[in-house]
């Protein structure tokens, strides 16, 4: 590196915006597709599924891309693996289960500010005044949103709840703390490897965790009895196999590549403000396709919180220089 700053081109940047605007509306899909599956198998099983689909698409990359981590470069990607894959889907899927379509894909909609607040804290950014009334507004709204429907417990993990409840909320919003961990690091390891490593080798690596994470159980039930279901296989019907398919070839792979490829040619400031596409498909997709409600409270809260991001996001600098 000689620390002589210089322009990104213009047509890389707005391909990256366009790789960041394609992958917010696959991202959008994604809860939707998610639910289908989870009707007919449990939420571990279906997260399991829709990564090793993903690992079906990771392969040609992997393959075509023998690379060798340094220790510190490891460890980084095996934390920001477990973060982003396990620890991530897990509380999400678990969080829809207790929520509906349209409230957790709202609840997403505060993602941009929670990066900005990540970037600032992490990365040395400063939110000025705006900033931060748009992050206390995102707040708001993210309690109007949670306020807008219904509170109540338990429910039927393969169908899902009718109306909101607040561990559901809850369990989706600590779901996109631990996505941000995923972003800052996968940020910091594509200064070195390209877009596609980072991505194919953190899929593959919680792929791994997650398969642990499940199948150990199932493997020590001869010897350890403990409550774990076998894999659900024979009796899936061709929608929960399609559901799965598209969530993790489309959902999964495609989305994190384009999404690592477009922040590493565009400030990850100004590409939050895409991310806002996966609330606004998801809560449509929710309403038109599955028949759910948002209440005045939530279609208020939501608006705050697509609100705070794009303020977020247009407000954002233009450091658009790499060092080389």
């Amino acid at each position: 590196m000689s620390g002589i700053a210089t322009t990104k081109h213009a047509p890389a940047r707005w391909m990256g915006y366009g790789a960041c605007a394609l992958a917010g509306g696959l991202w959008g899909t994604g809860f939707y597709f998610g639910r289908l599956a989870l009707n007919e198998m449990s939420v571990e099983y279906m997260v399991l599924y829709r990564f090793l689909f993903a690992m079906l698409g990771m392969l040609p990359v992997l393959l075509r891309n023998r690379v060798r981590f340094s220790p510190a470069e490891l460890r980084m990607l095996l934390i920001s693996a477990a973060l982003g894959i396990p620890v991530q889907f897990l509380l999400q899927f678990h969080g829809l289960v207790h929520t509906t379509v349209s409230h957790a894909s709202l609840m997403v909609g505060s993602m941009p500010v929670l990066l900005a607040v990540g970037a600032s804290i992490f990365a040395g950014e400063r939110l000025d005044w705006p900033g931060w009334l748009a992050l206390a507004g995102s707040t708001v709204g993210a309690g109007l949103v949670v306020l807008g429907g219904a509170h109540s417990g338990g429910g039927n993990a393969g169908a899902g709840h009718e109306t909101p409840t607040l561990s559901g909320d809850l369990l989706v919003v600590a779901s996109l703390v631990t996505a941000l961990g995923w972003i800052l690091l996968s940020k910091k390891l594509m200064a070195r490897h390209s877009p596609p490593v980072v991505t194919a080798y953190t899929i593959l690596a919680g792929t791994v965790m997650l398969a642990i994470w499940i199948l150990t159980p199932v493997v020590v039930k001869p010897w350890i009895p403990n409550t774990s279901a076998p894999m659900p296989f024979a009796h899936l019907s061709a929608t929960a196999w399609i559901a799965l398919a598209v969530s993790g070839l489309a959902c999964t792979a495609t989305t994190t590549l384009l999404w690592n490829w477009g922040i590493h040619h565009v400030p990850a400031s100004r590409a939050g403000v895409f991310l806002n596409i996966e609330p606004a498909l998801g809560s449509l997709l929710g309403v038109e396709l599955l028949g759910e409600h948002l209440g005045p409270y939530a279609w208020l809260g939501g608006a705050l919180i697509l609100g705070a991001a794009v303020t977020m996001t247009i407000r954002g600098h233009d450091p658009e220089v790499v060092l080389e």
